[in-house]
């Protein structure tokens, strides 16, 4: 079978790719994504020195609380998993400790009571009442390398990724559509 000059262009192409591929490296500390997640994880970390050092709250706890804290009525499980982008099991876990310390408690959804809705007890409430402002002040700590130029350009950038990635960006928008 003959080759035609498409074909033998399309094989040199291929082999000049893979020879590309094999020669050059992902600069993990120039990929975005990883860039990303690393400053998630460490941010996540010095906050967390507020809530688990002080209040014996791991993340999931605290993502738990801080979600059913921002929100003016109750919601499920599941809706805090997506809203944290927390696995199910994790968040499930999270669940079962803070009603065993009474942070939390279970409501009957009144639109399909064979689901319960969770919300924070009066106990939940004046430990998130006492955590945010700690965590805001942290907040402020580690962004107080940027400028307030710099701050606001962060979110509106970051405002931006959300957008194209189609996340949910406010607590309105959230509460409208029932889920993250």
């Amino acid at each position: 079978m003959a080759r035609t000059s498409s074909d033998i262009a399309l094989k040199t192409r291929e082999a000049d790719e893979a020879s590309v591929r094999r020669k050059a490296r992902l600069d993990l500390f120039k990929f975005v994504p990883f860039r990303l997640n690393r400053l998630a994880a460490e941010v996540s970390s010095a906050l967390s020195i507020e809530y688990q050092d002080r209040h014996g709250l791991d993340i999931p706890a605290w993502r738990v609380i801080a979600t059913l804290g921002f929100r003016n009525d109750a919601c499920s499980a599941q809706y805090i998993a997506q809203c944290t982008r927390t696995h199910k099991s994790t968040i499930s876990r999270a669940v079962t400790t803070l009603l065993n310390e009474d942070l939390i408690e279970r409501v009957e959804n009144q639109a399909d009571r064979r689901e319960f809705r969770l919300q924070l007890t009066t106990k939940g409430r004046a430990l998130y009442e006492k955590l945010f402002p700690q965590l805001l002040r942290r907040e402020d700590e580690i962004l107080a390398c940027l400028s307030a130029q710099e701050r606001k350009q962060l979110s509106t950038l970051l405002g931006k990724i959300e957008q194209s990635l189609d996340l949910i960006q406010t607590s309105k928008e959230a509460d409208a559509k029932q889920a993250y």
